[in-house]
């Protein structure tokens, strides 16, 4: 690592730069006197978020002057980290912890074929977001965009380092296993926790910590 290195990390889906994973990773970070950048994604609207919104959103904070970037995305700031890394070449590396690939595939079977029918029709869903500790809105065009993106054609060779739960309820396991197994440059390790992660933050830091040679 450099010392023109930039660390950003990308939070959750209904999630924020308050949530739990984002305060201990920036106190970690900050002990280091590293500045770990943790932008709102929601920004003050997250009833439009989408997956497209949160890429141009990330690329618009990128240094001006090209320099290494390590991107740490949390679920669905996991993904948007990938894609990130995919076409940017400014991010050399990718932390993802408990990445959202295939998320669509796994949330909306779980909302049952009526309820995302209305949403279709309705075009808002409530979604409860953990931030604000309420329901909000969200708007259709959230799936939509998402559906656009094909993870199989995330194939920059980066250096790539997962980090995922065995007992994930939100994102199985078996999504980053599929998508470790297909690309020998990213490293996976399981861990015996849920999504939240909570109970393995120190595990987590000294992983990254080794990965990123802080």
């Amino acid at each position: 690592m450099s010392s023109m290195d930039t660390f950003i990390y990308l939070h959750g889906f209904a999630s924020s730069p308050q949530s739990a994973k984002a305060v201990y990773l920036s106190d970690r970070f900050q002990s280091l006197k590293i500045d770990l950048k943790t932008p709102d994604l929601n920004q003050e609207d997250f009833t439009h978020l989408t997956l497209s919104r949160q890429i141009k959103q990330i690329q618009s904070i990128f240094p001006p002057v090209p320099q290494p970037i390590t991107l740490i995305g949390s679920s669905l700031g996991g993904l948007t980290a990938a894609w990130l890394g995919e076409y940017q070449p400014q991010v050399e590396r990718l932390v993802l912890l408990a990445p959202a690939f295939q998320f669509l595939a796994h949330w909306l079977p779980k909302l049952g074929p009526e309820q995302v029918q209305r949403w279709q029709t309705e075009q808002y869903l409530s979604v409860y977001h953990y931030s604000a500790q309420r329901m909000l809105p969200l708007h259709y065009n959230f799936v939509t965009d998402a559906a656009q993106y094909e993870e199989t054609k995330l194939q920059r060779s980066l250096p790539t380092l997962i980090l995922h739960g065995q007992s994930d309820e939100v994102i199985p396991m078996q999504a980053s296993r599929d998508f470790a197994n297909q690309r020998p440059w990213v490293k996976l390790i399981e861990l015996d926790s849920d999504h939240a992660l909570a109970n393995v933050q120190p595990e987590i830091w000294r992983e990254i910590q080794t990965f990123c040679q802080l």
